[in-house]
């Protein structure tokens, strides 16, 4: 996917695009660090494209609650590697997929797109690093800001809201205002609510149950849910735990979000998810 075919989709993507998560981490709440070795997550990144992914997600910092901070250098071996690597084919074929990089630091942001990467996904918005947005400005990636107070090791803490929509909203419009003065172009800003970054399960549902809401903000909407702990409510007792047994809670989730008519949203198991998304659209165009 070629950076002018991914600024068509962003405007004129027939169905929800899936975002496929490549965690290059050995500390990541789902997978464990499955993916650490730079070859097998370069082989699970082609394997998510395979099954249809629109977008893969390589990042190298796990943004759990409580994860300690990556020193840059670090996160930029774990992350450049991959995404070199998925620019061709395995035959050397160049393809150009859509790669995002999910950091929140300047230069894992700028190395990645020099490499390949069209999206930057900061899950701090632009407030962990605000070198960030001169990246998405003078690189001209798109750019998407994700809802979060504090940092991994305090945003629990924060999760005090007398109306969590609204409140969702407005931070996130402040911080729309921000990224556009620093240069981004609005057409190539995507907002992410922050499922479970400084929200509790019935945050979440919330937000999920109003994302019209958050649509008025005038920009696309990214949804990440994927085996998120507040899915653990809705799987049988003995599955609570295992972030695995959460996808087909995941694959609902796409699929209301999709009926919403949401942008994306970024998934750790794709072929469930891509079903769902298609279902929604077959829906809504028959509504």
């Amino acid at each position: 996917m070629s950076d002018r075919v991914l600024v068509e989709t962003l405007h004129n993507a027939s169905r929800t695009l899936v975002m496929g998560v490549v965690n290059v981490t050995p500390d990541s709440f789902s997978d464990g660090g499955q993916w650490f070795d730079r070859d097998v997550a370069v082989a699970h990144a082609r394997h998510l494209l395979a099954q249809g992914a629109d977008i893969v997600d390589v990042g190298g910092e796990s943004t759990r609650p409580g994860a300690e901070p990556v020193p840059v250098e670090e996160e930029i071996d774990r992350v450049l590697p991959v995404v070199e690597a998925l620019v061709t084919d395995a035959d050397g074929t160049e393809r150009r997929p859509g790669i995002s990089v999910d950091t929140v630091h300047a230069r894992t942001a700028r190395a990645a797109v020099e490499a390949g990467a069209s999206i930057i996904n900061d899950v701090s918005g632009g407030t962990a690093d605000p070198q960030i947005l001169a990246v998405a400005a003078e690189t001209g990636a798109h750019y998407i800001l994700q809802h979060r107070r504090g940092t991994p090791e305090t945003m629990n803490d924060l999760a005090v809201y007398d109306d969590v929509v609204s409140e969702v909203r407005d931070e996130l419009a402040q911080r729309l205002d921000a990224v556009v003065e620093a240069g981004v172009p609005a057409e190539h800003i995507v907002l992410d609510p922050g499922l479970g970054f400084a929200k509790n399960a019935e945050h979440n549902w919330t937000l999920l149950a109003h994302l019209d809401r958050l649509a008025d903000l005038g920009r696309p909407l990214l949804i990440g849910a994927s085996r998120k702990r507040f899915l653990a409510t809705v799987v049988p007792d003995r599955l609570a735990t295992e972030p695995l047994a959460r996808d087909n809670a995941t694959a609902a989730v796409t699929a209301i979000a999709a009926a919403a008519g949401v942008w994306g949203v970024r998934v750790h198991e794709v072929t469930a998810s891509l079903d769902a998304a298609r279902v929604a659209a077959a829906w809504v165009a028959h509504r």
